[in-house]
C-alpha cells in the first residue's frame, strides 16, 4: 500500500490512537508499524484476533504490560554462555510473572470452552516456574542476595555478622575505658575506608597504637584503627571477599537455568507483545464502538450506517455505502461543507482499517473487499516550490493514478477537475471517469459539474450520490442519499442571506430553460425520495415493534408453562407427601390392631389409636380436597313448592337425590341418595338437571338407584365418582343403615363400630341401627358404654318390641 494514501486519508492519525491503547513499549511499538495487508488470510486472522479479544476482555479484566522487559539483550548474552546480573535476571522474572498471567487470562474456563485464534499464544507461553521461584528464591532486590541462596553464602555471613560482633565489643571495651578518655575526640565507633575505627585527638594521636586511616578537614580529628582490631577487619575483608564470590557462582547458576530455556524466554517476550498488540486493537474497537467487517471475494463494498473513527462517535452522523455490486463509480454532489469529503475520506480510511486487522466504526453486517492499492486525490494540493496550481498539483496525481489503477484499486477524487474552465474540466472529468471505469477500479468522486450528474444517468455502472442540505436552516445535514443527483443550491442559499431577488432573477434568466427544468426535476426526486425514506423508516420501525410485542408474548407464553408445570409437580409432590403420611397412619394402626388381636394392647389404647388415625386422615383429605364448581346450568326453585318423590340437585356435594320428606320449620329436608336418608338445607338445593337422557328415563333412574352423581357420570360409565374430592362421597355411597356386630369379640366389635360411626358420620346418616345380640349381655354393656362416650352420638336407645328389643340399639347422629 502506498505511504501517500495513508497519511491523505489519515491512517496514520488512527495508528497513533491505536497504539495509546497498547500498555507496553512493545505493544506499543507493534501499533506504530501497523500497515494494511493485502493477504486475505492474513487479514481475516488478523480480524478474528481482534474479534476474539474484544470477546475476552468483555468477560474479564485483561493483563497489564506496563512492566514488560526487553529480555532480548540478556537472551543473546545468555547464548555466548555470560553471567546475567541480578537486574538482568529480576527482568527476566518480572518477565515470567507477566507470562503467568496472560496463562490465566488466556486459560479455557473448562474443558468444554472452545479454542479460538488466541489459543496458540496461551500454547506457545511457558511461565517457567522453576526457573522464576528459583530466581525469587535467591534475589531479593538489584544489590541484595538473600541469605538462603546457598548454603556456603549463609556460612560466610554468619561468619562476618560474628566477627563483626567481635570488633564492636573490643572497641566498646576502648572507648568507655577511663585511660582512653583524654585521648578521644568522641566515644564513637565509625566505619573510614571499609574499616572499623575510633575518632582520637590529634595532639594524642601517638598514644593510641593502630592505623590511621582518615583525618577530618580541620586536622583536629584523626581516624584510628586500633591495633587490637586490625587482624578482626582483615578476617572480614576476606569473608566478604569471599561472599562476593559466593554471588557470582549463585548469579552463574541463575544464568545457567536461564540460558537452558532462552529460546522459550525469547518467544514469550514476542508473544507477550503480540497479545499487547492485539489487546491494544481490541480496547480501540470499543472506543469507536467498532464491529468485524466480513471480506467478500467478489470486489464490492457495503458500509452500513459507517462513521469516521476521527470524529466524535457520538455526533457523527452515518452513511451506508454500497459500491461495486450495481456501480462500480459513485458520483457525489452537493453544496461546499455538505460532507462530501468526509464521506470520501470514510471509505478510504475504513477500507485501510479493515485491511489493517481493525474494527471499524459501522454497523454488524458491513463488508468489505481486499484492493491492492488504495489511491486518493483529496485537498489542496498546490505547490509554490514546484510552481504547481491546484489544478496542476491535482492532475500531476491523477496521471499518476491512470498509470496504476486496474480492476483491484479504489480511487477516491476530491473536486475532479476543479480549478479550470468548468467546460474543460467537466469534458476532462468525464474523460478520466470512462478510462477509470474501462480499468474496471471502483470510484468515487465528488464535484459540483451538472455534467456529470448527467453522465452518471446516461452511463451504466455509474451511480449518482448526494450530500443532503437543509435550505431552511441553511445546514447540511450530512446524509449520503444514494441515487439521487445533488443540488448547489447557490440561488436558495443567496436568497436567505438576504441577497435582492431581482439580482436572483436576473441571474435565472440567464441559465438555460433545460438546466432549470433538470434542477426542478431533482429537487422533486429529493422531496420523493426524502418520503419514502420516512415511511421506510416508520415501516422498519413498526416492524420491529411488532417483532419485539411477538418476543415479550412467547417469553410470556414460556414463563406461563413453566409456572403451569411447576404448580403440578409441586402438587404432585404434595399429594404424595400426604398419601405417603396416610400410608404411615395405616401402617401404624394395622400394628396395633395385631398387637390388640395377641392380646399386648388395650383396648382404650387401640381406640385412641383408631381415632388419631382417622383424624389425619381426614386432615390429609381435606388438604387435598377439590372444591367442585357449581352447576351452571342448574335451576332454582322455591322450596315451598317441593313435593316428595321430587329429583334435586345437592350443590355442596355435586350429587343429585330424591326429596323423601318436606322442609321442616329450619328449612331443612330429608334426600335419599343412594341407600342413605340425609337431612339437608333446603338452600343446599337446586332443580336437579338431566343431562343424556331423557327425562322419563331419568325420572326412573332416580327414584330407582335414589341419586346421581353428575361427575361420576359424565366420566366413569360405571357410576363411580374420580379425584381426590369426592372420596368421602364414594364411600357414602355403600353405608348401610344398619351394623351387624354378632359373633364378634368384644374388643373386635368396638373397632368395626368405631369405624362404621365414622362412614355413617361421613354419608350424615341421622339413624343407625346396631345388631349385637342379647346373649350375656356383655357385648350389649360394651356397645352401650362406647356409645354413652361417642361425641357424635345424640342418643341412643333399646329397639322396641319386633324390632330387635334387647338385641338392637339405635343410635342418632349428630
Amino acid at each position: 500500500m502506498n505511504k501517500k494514501v495513508l497519511r491523505t486519508l489519515e491512517f496514520d492519525k488512527i495508528v497513533e490512537r491505536l497504539s495509546g491503547c497498547a500498555s507496553s513499549e512493545a505493544g506499543a511499538l507493534l501499533c506504530r508499524q501497523l500497515e494494511p495487508d493485502t493477504d486475505p488470510d492474513a487479514i481475516r486472522l488478523a480480524l478474528q484476533n481482534t474479534t476474539d479479544a474484544v470477546s475476552r476482555l468483555r468477560k474479564k479484566r485483561g493483563p497489564s504490560f506496563f512492566n514488560l522487559p526487553d529480555v532480548r539483550p540478556s537472551v543473546k548474552r545468555l547464548e555466548i554462555e555470560s553471567v546475567l546480573g541480578t537486574a538482568e535476571l529480576l527482568d527476566i522474572s518480572n518477565l515470567l510473572d507477566g507470562a503467568a498471567s496472560v496463562k490465566a487470562f488466556l486459560r479455557p474456563e473448562n474443558d468444554e470452552t472452545p479454542a479460538d485464534s488466541l489459543s496458540p499464544i496461551y500454547d506457545s507461553i511457558d511461565e517457567c516456574r522453576n526457573l522464576n521461584d528459583e530466581i525469587k528464591r535467591c534475589i531479593l532486590g538489584i544489590d541484595e542476595i538473600a541469605d538462603d541462596a546457598s548454603p556456603t553464602l549463609k556460612d560466610i555471613r554468619r561468619h562476618i555478622n560474628l566477627s563483626k560482633e567481635q570488633i564492636q565489643r573490643t572497641l566498646s571495651k576502648i572507648i568507655t575505658s577511663s585511660s582512653m578518655k583524654t585521648y578521644l575526640q568522641d566515644s564513637v565507633v565509625t566505619m573510614r575506608n571499609g574499616r572499623y575505627c575510633i575518632p582520637v585527638k590529634n595532639e594524642h594521636r601517638g598514644h593510641v597504637a593502630g592505623m590511621i586511616h582518615y583525618q577530618s578537614g580541620s586536622g583536629s580529628t584523626v581516624f584510628i584503627e586500633p591495633a587490637a582490631v586490625v587482624e578482626l577487619n582483615n578476617k572480614v575483608k576476606e569473608l566478604e571477599l569471599a561472599e562476593q564470590a559466593e554471588i557470582q557462582v549463585i548469579l552463574s547458576h541463575l544464568s545457567a537455568q536461564a540460558s537452558a530455556v532462552r529460546t522459550q524466554l525469547a518467544l514469550d517476550y514476542t508473544q507477550m507483545a503480540q497479545l499487547d498488540f492485539i489487546l491494544a486493537k481490541a480496547r480501540y474497537s470499543e472506543k469507536i464502538r467498532g464491529n468485524a467487517p466480513s471480506f467478500n471475494e467478489n470486489g464490492y463494498i457495503d458500509l452500513k450506517q459507517a462513521r469516521h473513527p476521527l470524529l466524535d462517535q457520538k455526533t457523527a452522523v452515518p452513511i451506508s455505502v454500497p459500491l461495486g455490486k450495481d456501480y462500480n463509480m459513485l458520483i457525489v454532489t452537493g453544496p461546499n461543507t455538505g460532507g462530501k469529503t468526509v464521506s470520501l475520506k470514510t471509505v478510504g480510511l475504513l477500507c485501510l482499517m479493515g485491511q489493517a486487522g481493525l474494527h471499524i466504526p459501522a454497523l454488524d453486517g458491513s463488508s468489505l473487499c481486499v484492493f491492492q492499492e488504495i489511491y486518493a486525490d483529496i485537498g489542496d494540493e498546490q505547490s509554490i516550490e514546484q510552481s504547481l496550481s491546484t489544478f496542476s498539483s491535482h492532475m500531476k496525481n491523477i496521471v499518476e493514478i491512470l498509470d496504476q489503477a486496474d480492476s483491484a484499486s479504489l480511487v477516491l477524487l476530491d473536486e475532479l477537475c476543479s480549478g479550470t474552465d468548468p467546460t474543460e474540466g467537466a469534458a476532462l472529468a468525464q474523460a478520466i471517469l470512462m478510462r477509470l471505469s474501462y480499468f474496471g477500479s471502483k470510484v468515487m468522486a465528488t464535484t459540483h459539474y451538472s455534467e456529470l450528474k448527467v453522465f452518471a444517468i446516461n452511463t451504466e455502472g455509474v451511480q449518482n450520490a448526494c450530500c443532503e442540505f437543509n435550505v431552511e436552516t441553511l445546514m447540511p445535514t450530512y446524509k449520503l442519499l444514494i441515487g439521487l443527483p445533488g443540488k448547489s443550491n447557490a440561488f436558495a442559499i443567496s436568497g436567505k442571506l438576504g441577497l435582492d431577488e431581482r439580482i436572483i432573477d436576473a441571474a435565472k434568466e440567464r441559465i438555460d430553460q433545460d438546466n432549470i427544468a433538470f434542477e426542478d426535476l431533482l429537487a422533486n426526486i429529493e422531496s420523493d425520495k426524502k418520503m419514502a425514506e420516512i415511511e421506510r423508516e416508520e415501516a422498519q420501525r413498526l416492524k420491529e415493534e411488532a417483532l419485539a410485542l411477538e418476543e415479550k408474548t412467547r417469553r410470556e407464553q414460556e414463563n406461563l408453562d413453566r409456572r403451569k408445570k411447576q404448580i403440578l409437580r409441586e402438587a404432585n409432590e404434595e399429594a404424595y407427601n400426604l398419601l405417603q403420611q396416610a400410608k404411615d397412619y395405616a401402617d401404624l394402626a394395622i400394628k396395633d390392631i395385631r398387637k390388640a388381636e395377641k392380646g399386648n394392647i388395650s383396648l382404650s389404647s387401640l381406640e385412641r389409636t383408631r381415632t388419631e388415625v382417622g383424624a389425619k386422615a381426614k386432615d390429609a383429605l381435606s388438604r387435598l380436597a377439590y372444591v367442585p364448581e357449581k352447576k351452571t346450568n342448574a335451576k332454582a326453585f322455591d322450596p315451598a313448592q317441593l313435593k316428595v318423590g321430587d329429583p334435586v340437585h345437592i350443590t355442596s356435594m355435586n350429587m343429585d337425590g330424591m326429596v323423601t320428606s318436606l322442609p321442616d320449620a329450619k328449612g331443612k329436608l330429608s334426600v335419599q341418595i343412594g341407600s342413605m336418608n340425609m337431612q339437608v338445607a333446603a338452600s343446599d338445593l337446586q332443580e336437579a338437571v338431566l343431562e343424556s337422557m331423557d327425562d322419563a328415563d331419568a325420572q326412573g333412574k332416580i327414584k330407582k338407584h335414589g341419586f346421581r352423581n353428575n361427575a361420576a357420570a359424565k366420566n366413569h360409565p360405571t357410576g363411580k365418582s374420580s379425584g381426590v374430592g369426592n372420596i368421602k362421597y364414594e364411600k357414602a355411597l355403600g353405608v348401610s343403615a344398619e351394623i351387624k356386630l354378632l359373633g364378634l369379640t368384644v374388643d373386635e366389635a368396638l373397632l368395626e363400630l368405631g369405624k362404621y360411626i365414622d362412614d355413617a358420620s361421613i354419608a350424615h346418616l341421622e339413624k343407625v341401627r346396631i345388631v349385637h345380640g342379647k346373649g350375656t349381655g356383655a357385648l350389649r354393656d360394651a356397645v352401650t358404654h362406647y356409645l354413652r362416650r361417642e361425641k357424635r352420638v345424640k342418643k341412643f336407645y333399646q329397639a322396641e318390641y319386633g324390632e330387635g328389643d334387647a338385641g338392637v340399639t339405635i343410635a342418632e347422629l349428630k
